[in-house]
């Protein structure tokens, strides 16, 4: 219930922004697309802060990899499953 309200909350922010911006929702695409990246980005700022304060610094190396697989997702062909082509196809013997 209590991830409910905060995105209920969430969303009246995002109104109440949209209002002052003069934006109508649903915003245009280009406006919903930038949303969405300051979303992920945002999104990236938490367990980042978290390491930093937990210890020592994590490389950026480590920064790096978490938060571009999530932003980004898995890319094609990086891996983690990714399909792999068939061997091609023999042809067919010929009887005489």
């Amino acid at each position: 219930m209590k991830v409910y309200v905060l995105s209920l909350a969430a969303g009246l922010l995002v109104g109440v922004i949209y209002g002052l911006l003069n934006v109508r929702s649903p915003a245009p695409p280009v406006i919903a697309l930038v949303g969405l990246l300051g979303i992920l980005l945002g999104e990236q700022i938490v367990p980042v802060a978290k390491r930093l304060l937990a210890g020592p610094a994590p490389a950026l190396s480590e920064v790096r990899q978490g938060c571009a697989t999530h932003v980004f997702g898995m890319l094609p062909g990086r891996g983690h499953g990714a399909a792999t082509p068939p061997p091609p196809a023999k042809p067919p013997e010929r009887s005489a």
